[in-house]
């Protein structure tokens, strides 16, 4: 599974304009979206509870929810749509690895991993960057990263305790 570099990819957005850098943040977030509305759907076709769903839907719905917010931000702003076609820095090939339910855990890791490379590359162009709007920006995107992480963490945490349960 491809794994980013935190300061190949902080490199590469500490380039963006802000403007690049709202279209990026509502690609990943439609992006993000996609991904964890496959990822319920799966959960509940393989059975693995309904909380495991839920968060994977809360999650889909928190990030279209940015998504659109974000958007209508650019829209008013720019005068026109973003561009779509960004690479995301959060979404993982996780989708690949998750056939059986005994892949749960490792499925979670990689999510995890993925929000959490996200929140710390956030998080260093936030303290790297002059612009303060973009900085600003960037406070935001690392806080949306981290509690889309602790989401999946608390998950994981459950999952964990029952496989070690009598």
């Amino acid at each position: 599974m491809k794994m980013y570099d935190v300061d190949e990819v902080v490199e590469r957005l500490a380039r963006l304009s802000y403007e690049e850098a709202l279209a990026y943040w509502i690609s990943g977030e439609r992006k993000e979206a996609e991904l964890y509305s496959e990822l319920a759907k799966r959960a509940k076709d393989l059975g693995l509870g309904e909380r495991l769903v839920e968060t994977f839907e809360q999650l889909a719905k928190d990030s279209l929810k940015h998504a659109k917010e974000l958007n209508a931000r650019f829209e008013r702003e720019y005068g026109r749509k973003p561009p779509s076609e960004i690479e995301s820095l959060e979404v993982l090939p996780v989708l690949n690895e998750f056939e059986r339910a005994d892949q749960l855990e490792e499925v979670l890791k990689a999510a995890m991993e993925s929000e959490l490379i996200a929140h710390e590359s956030y998080k260093a162009l936030s303290e790297r960057v002059e612009d303060p709007e973009l900085r600003e920006l960037y406070r935001k995107l690392a806080d949306v990263e981290l509690k889309h992480y602790e989401a999946l963490l608390e998950r994981y945490e459950e999952l964990m305790r029952e496989k070690v349960a009598p």
